[in-house]
């Protein structure tokens, strides 16, 4: 059974950091892109960041750009993805959900096959 399941989700203080984790499981994954995208009140779901299925490649929203860190560990049988985020601003409050996709990355939601539940993140001021 596929299963992404993120955690690290919380309340912080503008200018904290917190780091998310996606534990990707069911499936070969480290042949899989990973990507975290957002979904705040009211929006639409966004791209926050991806990486490659190697871990060489990533890429990132130009609004995290410089804050946030995406990274991945395929060692073990379960894929984990992490997000370090820094320098929180409360426009960073949002559901953060881990997605996953064969072989290359794409920033465009729909070209994910699967998703986690998501886990909120909230920045406060």
């Amino acid at each position: 059974q596929v299963q992404l399941a993120e955690s690290g989700g919380g309340l912080v203080q503008a200018g904290g950091s917190l780091r998310l984790s996606c534990a990707a499981s069911g499936r070969t994954f480290d042949s899989y892109a990973m990507a975290w995208f957002r979904q705040a009140p009211g929006k639409e779901r966004e791209f926050v960041s991806a990486i490659s299925w190697g871990g060489r490649f990533t890429y990132y929203a130009d609004s995290v750009k410089g804050r946030f860190t995406i990274s991945r560990d395929n060692a073990k049988n379960t894929v984990m993805v992490y997000l370090q985020m820094n320098s929180l601003k409360p426009e960073d409050t949002a559901v953060y959900y881990c997605a996953a996709r064969y072989s290359s990355t794409s920033r465009n939601s729909v070209d994910y096959n699967y998703w986690g539940q998501g886990t909120q993140v909230t920045v406060s001021s």
